[in-house]
Order: structure tokens, then C-alpha cells, then sequence
């Protein structure tokens, strides 16, 4: 600031000098000197002693001085010589700045005498200044918006030197963009200007660099330049840009919440908010993206934010939007594809395509049952399903196309072994690791009528009180039937069959909803000891099948029958029987045999004797078991000649029946002859005991024919029995043990008793109608009769066989035979 006041004064000094002089030398001439600026030190202007008319030694003596009024002393006087000589640098610009003309008046001083002369100097301009701008960048800034034309005003340049080598021109550095343009200024200079002649584009060029360069016309040229940092502005021009406008990207479905996915980048050309980027998902993304995937609106990186699943996208096309901050906003968009890769994350699945349907169990191998198909959501190795069966399953799956299945039959089906199944199917994929499923098909088997019912016995053993009444239950049969519905659904009937020459039906009648078997009437085992009835059960399948089993009715004895005394008879010998006895009888003397029969069987038939009065009780004794009456002592004078025994006859069932029989002796002396003439009688053979001898062979030729032909049925019955069901006859007689007699040997028993002999036939098979004949005859009467009585029961014989041999310890034989009979011959 203190430079430019200085030069202002300097300036105004010079103007005055100036017009001081040019006046002075209008008025008196004054001498002027013309020389160029920036002489040298010591450079003569001009001979100043000669041009004022003095001479050297007046220089000298009179003290010749040059004063400047410009305040500095540019000038001095040579005293050796008297010229004007340059003393200090002149420069034009500092004295005269650029004023057209510069002198510089001096005053010539003078003494002895003392006079003042005024000189001027004209101090030409010299080139010695180049043209300066006052800084030496300028910096523009423009949008680059600007329209093309636009004018730019520059800073001009200034150069101190004046005239032809002052500033002249200005030029451009060269440049597409840009021309400079020179305008007229007020002061007669010309400003320069810059003017846009194409359009300006940050992006491509940011800045431009220019240089403006003063010229002046000096010669030689000088010059002055300045930087022209010319800053573009940005306008939001660009949107961002993607690398790509579509990225593909790979996740595996099982990647976890968080899971990079990809770092998105857009570039802007533009500058400061108008290239800010930010980052979001397109305007249109829905929603199920939305909650998958997350994106960082500064950086652009994309994480993952839920859960994937293969199944249910495979692939996500997801739109991104780039906006810059500009005003208005400009946005880029580019497509990220996630594609997604599978991972067996999905267990097989079994499709039932049909309701699996009921199974005859008489259904062929090959018979489809269910159609069957297998899937996995998962793709490539992981989809693909292998189907297996549980080992020895009756069924097997058979392919029918792609993942199809036949659910077929391998085997034979029996619903009674099993009635349903539980088929479990197991599909595995081919996933590593693989994963598994299973499912559970129940398969039911539909009966078929294949199996007949079934007694739980074959044969039936039935213990039927006799003088039962009648409509009773005798016995329930069950039989069963493994098939299933109406098949199972059984009934059972009598088959008719004849006992005693009647229909079986008019004794028994049989519940056909529970095989419940009733009486008809009662039954008297007297008359009808054992019979047979065959129930038949039948089930209501189609066709209907059946089954037989035999009911042994035995029939059991009661006793009902009081015992008969049928020695001594009343009937032959009046209301009481008359025995003689000797006197010379001795202790132990068999006086008589009372004998008696029950109608009954075992224990009821059982008979026992007891004396229960006596005319005299210590002369007479009757056996327990044998009816013998016998002397307990000998016969004395004393003793009455007519003796009365009352024998009380008592069988052994409950309640007991009983009967009684009175015998009259009468005690005789010499009675000798009689017995012996009946003896004699006796052993002479006679007609009737021809015919009991008769009729006791028929009897043994009968048992013997009988025992025979049931020998041979039975063998029969065997055979055919082993060849139909395969088991041996040994097999089928173990069955009929369920009889509960195994003795079946026919016993012939010879027993003699005193005066009376018998023969017993026993033994034999129970099924058969088993009998017994007793033979008795009196050894009293004057002939033996030959007495049929009735069959006995063989309910009990073993107990009966082993009463009789501990009462009769006589010795017996035995043959094999089917038919019992029991025959009493008494002697």
C-alpha cells in the first residue's frame, strides 16, 4: 500500500515538472535532454557545460551542480568535463508511471555569480516491463451446467510501460472448451473475456487449466501469464452405475441368519451429494424378500436375514436401487440372483395314491393292494427315494413308473394266522448323509370260509343220572370256528341215528344257537345203560362247512331198585321158606344160602345180609356178603326143633333199599337120606339140565361171535382212520381211553360156594351195550332153573372186580373180547 501512494506522488511531481518545464521552455527555452530509461551509471546525457555556455573551467570554479526537484538525485555533472552524467537507475515507470511523456526538470545552479538555469531531461520508455497480472492463478469455478456463449470476465494485465510497449493483446492457451474474446474498456484498454464454446462435463473433466497471456508491443515482445484454474461444478447429470447390471450369487439353503451374500458398489461421476450413494432394494420387492434378505444402504453389502428353503424358492431375483443425493435424486439399478443350492434337508415322503384295500386271504401272488408313490422336496441326489419293505413281509412293493409303486401280494394269506398287517414302508434318500421316513399301511385280510368249525373234543363224555327230569340240560358241546363274520357264525344239530331201534331225536334235542343238549324224558339205566349222538356244527359261509363230534351218554345208576331175593323162593315153598337142618349138625354148618339181586349197579347193587331176628341168636349166623346161614355152634338137645331166622337183605347205595326173608328150620334127628337122594338127583342128568347147558354154550358161543365182529369193525374203523387224517390206530385208542376203562378183557370166573357153584362172565368195553347173565339155580329145588336177570352196569367194574376177588379168591382165566356178559351159574 505504501509502494502505490509513493508512485501516486511521484506521479503528480512528474505531471507538475512536466508542465513547469513545458512552459519554461515556451517562455525562455529552456534545454532539454532526451534518453532512454534504465542508462547505466555514469552515462552521459549531454555536454551541460557547453550547452549553457560556460566553459570547463567554469564548471570548476564556479561550482556547477545539478539539483533535482523530484527528490532524488538522478543526475551529476562531471567537473572534468562539464556533461551531464547519469548518477542512479532511472525508471520511467517509478517516475512517470504511464504517462505518455516523462521529463524530468533539473536546476543548473551557478555561483559567483550565482545564476539558475532549468534543464529537462525526457526520459524515454524502454521495454523493460512485462505485462503482470495481479495474481498469478485465477480461479474460476463453473457449473457444468453452463450454457455454451456464456461469457466469463478475466482480470486484465498491466504493464508500466507506455506506448508501444504497453500492453497490446492478450492470448489463450489452447483448448476445446474455451476462447478468449477481448472487450473495449472505458479507459481506451481492452478487457479480456472468457467465453464457453462447448459444454462442460465434470465427469469427463473436472478442472481445466488455462494460461492467459499479456502481450505488449515492445520489441522484443514481452509477456505476462496467468493461471486459469477453472473448476468445474457438478450438476446432478449421472445417475450411479453398477460394475454389472446383474450379479448372480450362490447360497446353500441351510446358510445361517447373517450369512454374507454380496457387497454391492455403484459409482457416481458426480460430485459431493450429487454423488452420495445410497443403497435399498427396489420399490417392487416383495415381501417374502424383504423378511429374507438385508442390505446396508451406505455400503451396499447384502446379508442374509431369514431362513432359506430350497423348497420353497429355488431362486430370488432381487432388484437394487442405487440414488444419489442430488437434487433432483438420480438412481441406478442393477439385479442380484440368489440362487439357492439345495442340502438334503427334506425326509423322503410316502404317498398313499389309494386307500389301501382289504386282501382276500384266498387272493393269487401279484394281487395289487395299494398304489404307492415316494417324493422329496429336495432336488438332484438329494430327491432321489429308494422304497423298502420289512424283511419275511407277505407283500412287496413292485415299480411301476418313475416313483410309483405296487403294493402286491408275495404269499399265500391266512387271516386266521393273521387278520391284519401293518405293512412299514421305509424311503431313504440319496442325500449324504441320507435322511429316512416311514409310514405304516394296515392291510386287512377278508375272511374266507376255509376253515370248518372245530369241537374243542372230538368226542364227549356224558355222566347222566338216571330219573332225571325231563327237558334238563345233559351237557353243552362247543365247538369253534377260526373264520371270521357269517363264516364263524355256527349252529348245531343232531344227526339222526337210532337207539334201540328209535330215532335219537326223540330222546335228546339240541340248542342250535349254543349246542346246549336237553332230555326229552327221563332215562332208566335199567333199560338204557349208554348211547351215542352226533352233533354236527355248521357254520354260514358259502358254500357252509361242517364238523361232527360224538356224545357218549352214560347213563348213571340210582338207586331205585330195592334188592329181590330169589333164593330161597317163597313163592315155591309158601310165604316162608322151610329148611331142615340135622341135629347131629356140627359148628359151621352150612344150614342154607339165602341169594339176592339189585336191579341197580355198583355200589347200589352191592347186597349185604344181616340176621336181625332169630328164635334162638347163638345157634345161627348168616355171611355179610355170601347170605350164608350158619351154625355158630353144635346142635344141643335143648335147642327147639323149629328154629325162625328174619335175614334183612340191604344193597349199598343212598338212599338204601332193603328187603327181608324169613327162613323156618326145622332141626331133625337122622336127616341124612334126603340130601344125599338130592345130590343124587342133581348129578343125574335130566332134561332141563341138558338145556341149561345149552343155553350156557349159546351164551359162550354168542360173547365169543360178538367179541369177534367188534374185533373186526374196530380194526376196520382203524385203517380207515389212519389213512385219512395220518395217524396210526395206536393214536385213535388212545382216544378212546376218554372212556375211563381200560379194561376190556372178558373175565370167565368159576366159583364154588359150599353147596352152590356159580360162573361169572365180566368185563368188556363200556361203548358197548354191555350185559350180564346170571345163572342160578337152587340146589334145593328138584331142578336147576336157569334164570336170565339182566344186563349190569360196568360203571364201576374195576371196584366190582376187585370186591369179587376179595370174596371169591377162586381162580379165574380171561380172553380178549369186545362184548361183556356176566353169567351166575349157581350148582
Amino acid at each position: 500500500m505504501t509502494k502505490r501512494i509513493g508512485y501516486r506522488d511521484w506521479r503528480r511531481q512528474a505531471l507538475w515538472w512536466h508542465h513547469f518545464f513545458l512552459l519554461w521552455t515556451i517562455i525562455h527555452g529552456q534545454t532539454r535532454y532526451s534518453i532512454p530509461e534504465e542508462l547505466k551509471q555514469g552515462s552521459v546525457v549531454g555536454n551541460l557545460a557547453k550547452d549553457l555556455g560556460l566553459g570547463l573551467s567554469d564548471v570548476f570554479d564556479r561550482k556547477l551542480r545539478v539539483a533535482s526537484e523530484a527528490g532524488k538525485q538522478y543526475f551529476s555533472v562531471d567537473a572534468g568535463k562539464g556533461e551531464l552524467v547519469v548518477n542512479d537507475r532511472i525508471d520511467r515507470e517509478a517516475l512517470c508511471t504511464q504517462s505518455p511523456s516523462c521529463v524530468l526538470p533539473l536546476q543548473v545552479v551557478v555561483e559567483n555569480p550565482l545564476q539558475s538555469h532549468r534543464i529537462e531531461v525526457e526520459i524515454r520508455d524502454v521495454n523493460d516491463n512485462t505485462p503482470r497480472f495481479l495474481t498469478e492463478e485465477i480461479n474460476l469455478k463453473m457449473s457444468e451446467s453452463v450454457a455454451v456463449g456464456k461469457r466469463f470476465p478475466l482480470e486484465s494485465a498491466t504493464d508500466p510501460d507506455v506506448g508501444s510497449n504497453s500492453l497490446k493483446t492478450y492470448s489463450l492457451s489452447k483448448n476445446e472448451f474455451f476462447s478468449l474474446k477481448l472487450k473495449d474498456a472505458k479507459n481506451g484498454n481492452s478487457a479480456p473475456e472468457l467465453v464457453l464454446e462447448k459444454s462442460l462435463d465434470r465427469e469427463k473433466l473436472a478442472a481445466h487449466h488455462l494460461v492467459l497471456t499479456a502481450i505488449d508491443g515492445g520489441n522484443p515482445v514481452k509477456t505476462g501469464t496467468s493461471k486459469i484454474m477453472i473448476t468445474v461444478l457438478d450438476a446432478n447429470d449421472n445417475f450411479p452405475v453398477f460394475s454389472e447390471n446383474e450379479y448372480k450369487v450362490y447360497l446353500k439353503e441351510n446358510s445361517t441368519v447373517g450369512t454374507f451374500v454380496i457387497k454391492l458398489t455403484a459409482t457416481d461421476e458426480d460430485d459431493g451429494l450429487n454423488g452420495e450413494v445410497s443403497y435399498s432394494f427396489g420399490s417392487r420387492t416383495p415381501d417374502y424378500v424383504l423378511s429374507t434378505f438385508k442390505i446396508d444402504e451406505i455400503t451396499g453389502t447384502m446379508v442374509l436375514s431369514g431362513k432359506l428353503d430350497y423348497e420353497s424358492s429355488k431362486l430370488y431375483l432381487i432388484d437394487i436401487t442405487a440414488k444419489d443425493k442430488g437434487a433432483p435424486e438420480m438412481e441406478g439399478h442393477c439385479r442380484v440372483q440368489v440362487e439357492i443350492k439345495d442340502v438334503n434337508d427334506n425326509s423322503p415322503e410316502i404317498v398313499i395314491n389309494s386307500k389301501p384295500s382289504s386282501v382276500r386271504e384266498d387272493a393269487p401272488d401279484g394281487t395289487v393292494v395299494a398304489l404307492i408313490s415316494a417324493r422329496d422336496l429336495d432336488s438332484g441326489e438329494n430327491s432321489k427315494v429308494i422304497l423298502k419293505l420289512t424283511k419275511n413281509s407277505p407283500f412287496t412293493l413292485k415299480p411301476s413308473f418313475s416313483n410309483n409303486y405296487e403294493l402286491v401280494t408275495s404269499v399265500s394269506l391266512d387271516r386266521e394266522e393273521v387278520s391284519q398287517y401293518n405293512i412299514e414302508i421305509t424311503a431313504t434318500d440319496s442325500g449324504s448323509p441320507p435322511l429316512s421316513s416311514k409310514k405304516i399301511i394296515p392291510i386287512s385280510i377278508t375272511d374266507v370260509n376255509d376253515n370248518p368249525p372245530v369241537f374243542t373234543q372230538r368226542s364227549y363224555n356224558v355222566y347222566l343220572k338216571e330219573n332225571g327230569v325231563p327237558g334238563s340240560i345233559l351237557y353243552s358241546v362247543s365247538a369253534s370256528d377260526v373264520d371270521f363274520g357269517d363264516n364263524a357264525k355256527i349252529s348245531y344239530s343232531i344227526l339222526d341215528s337210532k337207539v334201540q331201534d328209535v330215532s335219537v331225536s326223540s330222546y335228546v334235542y339240541i340248542n342250535s344257537d349254543n349246542g346246549s343238549i336237553y332230555s326229552m324224558h327221563s332215562f332208566d339205566y335199567e333199560k338204557l345203560k349208554v348211547f351215542e349222538i352226533q352233533v354236527q356244527a355248521k357254520d354260514q359261509g358259502s358254500p357252509s362247512l361242517s364238523s361232527n363230534a360224538t356224545v357218549h351218554v352214560f347213563i348213571l345208576d340210582q338207586n331205585d331198585n330195592a334188592p329181590a331175593v330169589i333164593y330161597p323162593s317163597s313163592a315155591a315153598l309158601g310165604s316162608l321158606a322151610h329148611q331142615r337142618m340135622p341135629r347131629s349138625a356140627k359148628m359151621g354148618h352150612l344150614v342154607t344160602k339165602v341169594t339176592a339181586v339189585d336191579a341197580d349197579s355198583g355200589h347200589n347193587a352191592w347186597i349185604s345180609y344181616r340176621l336181625t331176628e332169630a328164635t334162638d341168636a347163638s345157634l345161627f349166623t348168616v355171611n355179610q356178603y355170601t347170605g350164608e346161614v350158619r351154625t355158630k355152634r353144635a346142635v344141643l338137645e335143648q335147642d327147639d326143633s323149629s328154629q325162625r331166622l328174619l335175614i334183612e337183605i340191604k344193597d349199598d347205595g343212598e338212599p338204601v333199599q332193603s328187603a327181608t326173608v324169613t327162613v323156618s328150620i326145622l332141626l331133625e334127628d337122622g336127616l341124612h337120606e334126603p340130601i344125599l337122594d338130592l345130590r343124587h338127583k342133581v348129578s343125574e342128568p335130566s332134561k332141563k339140565t341138558g338145556r341149561i347147558a345149552l343155553y350156557l354154550i349159546m351164551s359162550l358161543a354168542s360173547v365169543s361171535v360178538l367179541s369177534l365182529l367188534t374185533f373186526v369193525i374196530l380194526a376196520v374203523k382203524c385203517m380207515r382212520n389212519s389213512r385219512g387224517s395220518g395217524s396210526c390206530c395206536c393214536a385213535r385208542h388212545s382216544e378212546c381211553d376218554d372212556y375211563k376203562n381200560p379194561n376190556r378183557n372178558l373175565q370167565i370166573q368159576l366159583n364154588t360156594d359150599g353147596p352152590i357153584k356159580y360162573v361169572e362172565v365180566l368185563g368188556g368195553d363200556m361203548l358197548s351195550q354191555s350185559q350180564s347173565f346170571r345163572s342160578c339155580m337152587s340146589p334145593m329145588s328138584e331142578y336147576s332153573d336157569f334164570t336170565l336177570i339182566k344186563p349190569s352196569s360196568t360203571t364201576d367194574f374195576k371196584e366190582v372186580i376187585s370186591v369179587l376177588d376179595a370174596s371169591l379168591p377162586d381162580s379165574t382165566w380171561t380172553f380178549e373180547s369186545q362184548q361183556v356178559s356176566k353169567i351166575c351159574i349157581f350148582f
